[in-house]
C-alpha cells in the first residue's frame, strides 16, 4: 500500500493528537501512526486529577484530558493507524519517505514534513546500577501504575520506591489508597525529583518517608523481593561505609526518571543535545533535518501534559510553514546557550521571527531567584527555582530581532 500526505505524526499520546488536530486546523492533510493498541499514550492510565489547567482551565484526570482530546480528533475524520510500527525513515530532502508495518500490511507513506511524538520511556533498574539478585517484585513506576489502573493488578504489598520523580510520587500515593504499605522514598539527591505539590499531597499527607542522599546498593530475594539495602551517599553519589540499613519490602518500584525515546531519529543523523537526551531544534521545533519535527517528551521531559500539548501545537505549527513555503524561511538563528545554573534551555535557535515560549531547567535549586537574558536586558524575578520543576518564560519577536548571534539564560540570586 502507498500513501501521500502532507504531515506525517509519528506516536499517538498528547504531543502527537495535539499535533495531528492543529495541522488539521491549519489545512494540512495529515495521517497519525501509533503502535499501541489505542490513541491516548500514558493519561489513559493516570486516574488521578493535575492535568489540563493551562490548556483547558480545568483540573482533570488524565483519561478525562485524553478523551476530550480524542473526541475533537475523531470528529476531524482524521486518519490514523493503531498497532503500527514504524520499521524505516527515509529523511531525504525534499520527500520524506515511511514505511510502517499495519495489521493490513505494509504502508509506505510519502510526506512533506514528519512530526516525531514518541515520548519518553523509564529508566530501568539496570540504569541506575542497583546490584544484587534479580526477583520478581521489580516494577518501573509506569509499570506499575498501568498494572493498576489498567488491568487492576497488585504489584505487592510492601514497597519501596526509588527515586522521587513524579509518577513514583503519585503512585506512592496510589499504593496507600489500595491498602499498600509504602516503606519509603529513596532518592539519591539532597532534595525531591517532583514538583513540590506532588511531594506535599502524595507523601506528607500520608507520613509516607523521604530519605534523601540515599541509595539502593542492594536487591535480596530468591523468587521475590525480600529485602534491600539502603546506603546514604556523599557528595558524589558514593555509598557512605557504615551507614547501610536493611528495608524488608516486597516490591521494588523504580521512578529513576525518563529519557526521550528517538532512537530512530539519532541513527538518522539527528542532533542530540546531551542535556535534555532529545534533538536540538529551532523555535519552530524543527531538526537539523529539514522538514522532521519534534514535539513533546521526545524533545525535552516536560512537568505537564499542558506543555506536551502546546509543543505538539507548535510543532504543527513549523509543518505548516514547512509544507506551505517547501522549507523553513532562512533566517539568521541566534544561539541559545546555557548561562550560570542552568541545565538545559529548549529551543536551541531562535529566529526572532515570531515570539517563543523558552523551556529550561535549573542545576540547583534557589529561593528568590532572578532569570537573567542579558544581551536583552530582560529579567524575570521568582520566588523560587528547582531542578524538578520547568522554567518557562516567553521571549518576544523584537527582544529576540535586536540580537545577532546569541542569547544566555542565566539563573542567579536575587539581588
Amino acid at each position: 500500500m502507498r500513501n501521500r500526505c502532507d504531515v506525517l505524526v509519528v506516536g499517538g499520546g498528547p504531543a502527537g493528537i495535539a499535533a495531528t488536530i492543529k495541522a488539521n486546523e491549519l489545512g494540512l492533510n495529515s495521517i497519525l501512526v501509533e503502535n499501541r493498541e489505542r490513541l491516548g499514550g500514558v493519561p489513559l492510565q493516570c486516574i488521578h486529577p493535575g492535568f489540563g489547567l493551562h490548556y483547558f482551565g480545568e483540573d482533570l484526570t488524565g483519561t478525562e484530558l485524553i478523551y476530550r482530546l480524542l473526541e475533537k480528533f475523531m470528529d476531524l475524520g482524521i486518519e490514523y493507524y493503531v498497532g503500527a510500527h514504524v520499521a524505516d525513515l527515509n529523511l531525504s530532502f525534499p520527500e520524506r519517505r515511511a514505511t510502517i508495518i499495519t495489521r493490513k500490511g505494509v504502508l509506505e507513506v510519502d510526506a512533506s514534513a514528519i512530526i516525531y511524538a514518541t515520548g519518553a520511556r523509564e529508566r530501568h533498574i539496570f540504569d541506575i546500577w542497583i546490584t544484587g539478585q534479580r526477583p520478581a517484585g521489580v516494577y518501573t513506576a509506569g509499570e506499575a501504575q498501568a498494572m493498576m489502573d489498567i488491568d487492576g493488578v497488585m504489584p505487592g504489598r510492601e514497597i519501596l520506591i526509588v527515586g522521587s520523580g513524579d509518577v513514583g510520587l503519585i503512585m506512592a500515593r496510589r499504593f496507600v489508597l489500595e491498602g499498600a504499605k509504602v516503606k519509603a522514598v529513596v532518592e539519591i539527591l539532597p532534595y525531591p525529583g517532583g514538583l513540590l505539590r506532588n511531594v506535599v499531597q502524595c507523601l506528607y499527607d500520608y507520613n509516607i518517608p523521604l530519605l534523601l542522599k540515599t541509595s539502593v546498593v542492594k536487591i535480596r530475594g530468591r523468587r521475590r523481593v525480600e529485602e534491600v539495602v539502603v546506603s546514604k551517599v556523599d557528595d558524589e553519589f558514593k555509598p557512605i561505609l557504615g551507614t547501610e540499613r536493611i528495608i524488608k519490602c516486597d516490591t521494588v518500584i523504580i521512578a529513576a526518571g525518563l529519557r526521550p525515546y528517538i532512537p530512530m531519529l539519532e541513527d538518522k543523523g539527528v542532533i542530540i543535545d546531551s542535556a535534555t537526551g532529545g534533538p536540538l531544534v529551532n523555535d519552530y521545533l524543527e531538526t537539523n533535518i529539514p522538514g522532521v519535527f519534534v514535539c513533546g517528551n521526545a524533545l525535552l521531559i516536560n512537568d505537564l501534559v499542558d506543555y506536551v500539548l502546546e509543543q505538539g501545537e507548535q510543532a504543527a505549527e513549523g509543518a505548516y510553514l514547512f509544507v506551505k513555503n517547501g522549507g523553513i524561511p532562512t533566517f539568521r538563528f541566534r544561539r541559545m546557550l546555557k548561562g550560570e545554573n542552568i541545565r538545559f534551555v529548549v529551543p536551541h535557535y531562535l529566529s526572532g521571527a515570531r515570539d517563543v515560549m523558552v523551556y529550561a531547567r535549573v542545576i540547583k535549586p534557589i529561593r528568590d531567584a532572578a532569570i537573567l537574558f542579558p544581551e536583552i536586558n530582560k529579567r524575570v524575578n521568582l520566588p523560587v527555582v528547582r531542578p524538578a520543576e520547568m522554567i518557562r518564560i516567553k521571549l518576544r519577536k523584537d527582544e529576540i530581532s535586536r540580537i545577532n548571534d546569541k542569547i544566555t539564560m542565566e539563573a542567579v540570586s536575587h539581588d
